[in-house]
């Protein structure tokens, strides 16, 4: 979506900058740490968890526009369509005996911190709209 005002137009990405990423990136990763801890006692269930750095590299850049190429077949795939990487299967510090790796406490502590940092991203997000409502009205 673009507002135009005057010869200049304005996108999404350029007036919210990554912030409007971050948030999208704590709701998914909010709903795998919950999926995690639905399922702390479902036999040989693989607690996942995302890459949230990786996230926010490919949110970068695509808000600058300037992406990195894979110039060597050993490289990593960082494209868009590469975004499944993101998501991966977590390393237990204590396997159980049923071959479930979700550590209810650990997971417990992952979404704690995330509800905090989603709150943080938010409010940025928040001030951003403010302060377009306000360039919009001429404030």
């Amino acid at each position: 979506m673009q507002f135009s005002g005057g010869n200049m137009a304005i996108t999404f990405d350029s007036a919210l900058g990554i912030h409007q990423h971050a948030v999208e990136a704590r709701v998914k990763r909010a709903e795998v740490l919950a999926n995690n801890l639905a399922n702390a006692d479902t036999p040989g269930f693989k607690a996942r968890d995302l890459d949230f750095q990786a996230m926010m590299q490919k949110a970068q850049e695509q808000v600058s526009g300037f992406q990195m190429a894979k110039t060597h077949d050993a490289h990593m795939d960082t494209s868009p369509s590469a975004s499944e990487s993101d998501l991966m299967y977590r390393v237990p510090h204590q396997p159980s005996v049923d071959g479930n790796t979700v550590d209810a406490q650990q997971e417990q502590t992952r979404f704690m911190r995330n509800a905090m940092d989603f709150q943080a991203s938010f409010q940025f997000l928040n001030s951003k709209f403010s302060g377009l409502t306000k360039a919009l009205k001429g404030e």
